[in-house]
């Protein structure tokens, strides 16, 4: 049963889709082990991204979230995603992994 695009966890199961579609063989990890991990992890070709997924634009962010995804995008590219800002998001990833 699809979850509710309403709830962030329906929002990132379209997410996952969107990624595999315009990323073909990528690999998608949910990654849930460490508070404030970004959610998924990105593995394309020889470049990964990681992303937290939020339910909208102004949802809370959890201790140590914007700590990780600023220390992952210093590494390689990591943002907050969310239905108001994916588009833009999914842009950025197609140029950094079409580098």
């Amino acid at each position: 049963m699809a979850r509710s695009s309403r709830l962030e966890s329906g929002f990132q199961d379209k997410l996952i889709k969107d990624l595999e579609n315009l990323f073909p063989g990528c690999m998608t990890f949910k990654m849930d082990q460490v508070q404030g991990i970004p959610d998924l992890l990105v593995l394309f070709k020889d470049k990964w991204a990681s992303l937290e997924c939020k339910r909208t634009k102004g949802a809370k962010r959890q201790p140590n979230q914007e700590y990780y995804v600023d220390k992952m995008n210093n590494m390689s590219f990591s943002r907050f995603v969310s239905p108001e800002n994916k588009e833009n998001v999914l842009r950025e990833l197609q140029q950094v992994f079409n580098r």
